[in-house]
């Protein structure tokens, strides 16, 4: 297993950590291990394509037009 060596934290970083561990009953050095894994594996984002084919169909083109109101055309 490879070690890493986080330096220059600052105390308010190191606290922070240390309370969130405590609070999930891990070590400082196993919730630093989680927090990566997590952001480094977590789910990855859905492409903007993929986004826009899976709206719903909800309407006609028509449905949306807007009508001129005024008098410019």
């Amino acid at each position: 297993m490879a070690q890493l060596i986080v330096r220059d934290l600052s105390e308010d970083l190191v606290k922070a950590l240390k309370q969130r561990a405590a609070k999930r009953n891990r070590s400082t050095e196993q919730e630093h291990r989680e927090i990566l894994q997590s952001v480094l594996r977590g789910p990855k984002r859905r492409q903007l394509a993929d986004v826009l084919a899976a709206i719903p169909n909800v309407g006609e083109d028509s449905d949306f037009e807007r009508e001129q109101t005024d008098k410019r055309g």
